[in-house]
């Protein structure tokens, strides 16, 4: 999800009670639901490729929901000491509880771990057991934006100002409730669709921006992947749009796959897509093989490509 979703969340979350556990509650659920994104970074250190390799990995796995906690834990005790935090008894606004680090680390824990279960909600996914394993988790709920959980929660958040605890309990409540909601009718509008075409294929039902009635699809049907959208009702109907070739036996395809920028990607596409072109432009005889992934490229995602440049079988033959 965006970081204005986790760190409403993480604000919505102190708001529901949780902050009296310690001074320092709110900024601690706040920052520990967007502690995970760390991995952002590789954007401004490395390629967009590494990026793409990297994010929603180690910091979103399961080392990191012990670490991540524990670290912010002691970021946290570290501030309080450099400034001399005080506060007296009462409410955390003018007159707090003091800082307790047992409390701390619960709060730190509750917004880290709130992060990957958020991300886990759309068609992004998060690879939860990382570093042991690679998989990716998929939830197809939400669209990465979504403006009625922003909604529900600015005005939890904003009732809870009046009255502590409970409206931002009952916010949280809803947007889990509606989360499910939308996770459950993902997974019996992929039914529907097999229902109505009589074919069974490995298929996302996605989410769209603002409108829960509606997604869009994809269906992996081997030799070919079909796009279409679902509208979701009282009798929910799916139209097919388009039929997209996955390229995989274009020129340069195979030996794209083998290169390690190739190899990095296809363990991150969930519908790669492979396009090649002649490419002379560095004076030697090549392929540019781009691989794409299907559920970005619909969104004009050009960040979720690769481009690698293969050499022409006679152009490496020369050389020898």
């Amino acid at each position: 999800m965006d970081n204005i979703t986790h760190t409403l969340v993480g604000v919505v979350l102190a708001e529901s009670g949780l902050k009296r556990a310690s001074a320092l509650g709110t900024a601690t659920l706040a920052l520990g639901a967007n502690l995970p994104d760390v991995d952002v970074a590789m954007y401004f250190i490395g390629s967009n490729m590494d990026a793409l390799a990297f994010r929603r990995g180690w910091t979103h796995g399961v080392v990191a929901m012990v670490g991540l906690p524990l670290l912010l834990t002691v970021i946290m005790l570290g501030w309080n000491r450099l400034h001399r935090w005080r506060r007296p008894e009462g409410g955390e606004g003018g007159g707090g509880p003091p800082v307790n680090p047992r409390g701390l680390l619960a709060l730190a824990a509750i917004g880290v771990w709130s992060h990957p279960l958020l991300d886990l909600l759309n068609v992004y996914g998060v690879r939860l057991l990382m570093p042991f394993s690679e998989r990716w988790f998929y939830g197809d709920a939400l669209f990465i934006v979504d403006p009625w959980v922003w909604l529900v929660l600015l005005a939890g958040l904003a009732l809870a100002r009046r009255s502590p605890g409970r409206p931002a309990r009952l916010a949280l409540g809803v947007v889990g409730a509606y989360a499910l909601t939308m996770a459950v009718t993902a997974r019996t509008g992929s039914a529907t669709i097999s229902e109505q075409t009589g074919t069974s294929a490995r298929t996302m039902v996605a989410p769209v921006f603002g409108n829960p009635f509606r997604r869009d699809v994809i269906r992996d049907l081997g030799h070919r992947y079909e796009t279409g959208a679902l509208s979701l009702g009282l009798r929910s109907s799916y139209t097919a749009t388009r039929v997209v070739s996955p390229g995989r036996d274009v020129p340069g395809a195979a030996e794209a796959s083998t290169t390690h920028d190739g190899m990095r990607f296809l363990r991150w596409a969930r519908f790669p897509r492979f396009e090649s072109r002649p490419d002379t432009s560095q004076g030697a005889r090549s392929t540019q093989v781009r691989i794409s992934d299907l559920r970005f490229a619909q969104r004009g995602g050009f960040w979720a490509s690769v481009a690698i440049a293969v050499p022409d079988r006679g152009a490496l033959e020369g050389a020898r």
